[in-house]
């Protein structure tokens, strides 16, 4: 415990930004993106809607795109009123996958020191649900992103494929770290720094500090995991599909995705975005905190045992009761009025 202690009070010091670590500027329609348009939508402003804007590379995913879809995610995770995001691009293309100039003359070396794509799961982390309105192309990274989302509306001539065993390569991996939250502990102003205990074998807990928040995690529950192409294709479609698009590069339709539980629902390419911020502006109209719990429990089925997921689910059951969104809830309901959420 006194080497807790001790670690605690170095956190109360002022913490600094990793290198690289873009400080967070305050959220405006259009507001300077060169690679992606950015804006609220629906009848309450509370749907925040993000295109991909590189429409002559066809939305290929470049470093540059992928800071700022990550400045968009934080803007809009931030702010209280949005309540979903959609997430689309072209009607010829949703992202035709990573832009393979950036790549070609990467070394093991560069990949592995400078953690090369370490940032390219930003999506799968925002609580918030996210919904991804596919149209035309969903290639190797692209369908990747598509898949970091919670749910996915295709256009009727939506096509989905992992190819990069034509590059001679493999679906894009995720070099950096993800964890479990155990305790938090302060508000920091970093996006994220992981700072090791000065004797992790003492306490066996590592500290991770992500969005403006610090937390104590247990080190064992530190793990690496795919960006998509292998891991989440095959959690969605099953192990038999996923082999033959990552070995053969072949693409699969919007209605044989939705076949196999990739894709949520199918609507004509002109009513696709419509469809999916529909969608958004309803799950917006729920409560937001309950909705991020909900989210969490979900996702969870793909890391735990059933068991472990089942413990996770009751606590999450029993949370909602300390919200004043569950009283509300459960008051109109008996009241046989109309829920007015007040996301607290």
């Amino acid at each position: 415990m006194a080497a807790l202690r001790a670690m605690l009070s170095l956190l109360r010091g002022p913490l600094r930004l990793r290198p690289g670590c873009a400080t967070l500027r305050p959220f405006a329609s259009g507001a300077g993106f060169q690679y992606i348009i950015a804006e609220k939508k629906g009848k309450n402003s509370n749907v925040g809607f993000i295109q991909l804007n590189r429409p002559k590379a066809l939305n290929a995913l470049c470093n540059g795109l992928i800071v700022e879809l990550n400045q968009a995610l934080e803007a809009f995770e931030e702010d209280p009123a949005v309540g979903a995001i959609v997430i689309t691009g072209g009607e010829k293309a949703f992202a035709a996958g990573a832009d393979i100039k950036e790549m070609q003359n990467q070394t093991f070396q560069d990949c592995y020191s400078r953690k090369f794509l370490s940032h390219w799961d930003r999506l799968s982390h925002v609580k918030k649900p996210v919904i991804a309105a596919v149209n035309g192309y969903a290639l190797g990274g692209g369908c990747e992103l598509a898949m970091m989302c919670d749910i996915i509306y295709a256009g009727e001539k939506a096509q989905f494929a992992q190819p990069e065993i034509l590059l001679g390569t493999i679906p894009v991996p995720k070099v950096s770290t993800s964890f479990r939250p155990c305790l938090s502990l302060l508000d920091c102003g970093c996006l994220h720094q992981v700072v090791p205990l000065a004797h992790p074998g003492s306490l066996g807990f590592t500290v991770e500090q992500t969005m403006g928040q610090t937390t104590l995690v247990p080190a064992a529950e530190r793990q690496q995991d795919g960006a998509g192409g292998t891991q989440r294709l095959t959690r969605a479609v099953g192990k038999s599909l996923a082999m033959e698009m990552v070995l053969t590069g072949d693409r699969i339709s919007a209605q044989d995705a939705k076949q196999a539980g990739l894709v949520s629902k199918i609507f004509p390419v002109e009513r696709l975005v419509e469809e999916a911020i529909q969608c958004a502006e309803k799950i917006a109209s729920n409560s937001k905190i309950v909705a991020a719990m909900a989210k969490e429990s979900v996702n969870a089925a793909f890391e735990m045992t059933l068991t472990e997921g089942n413990k996770l689910e009751k606590k999450l059951f029993y949370s909602t009761f300390a919200t004043e969104d569950r009283k509300e809830g459960m008051t109109a309901f008996v009241e046989k009025r109309k829920a007015s959420f007040k996301d607290q």
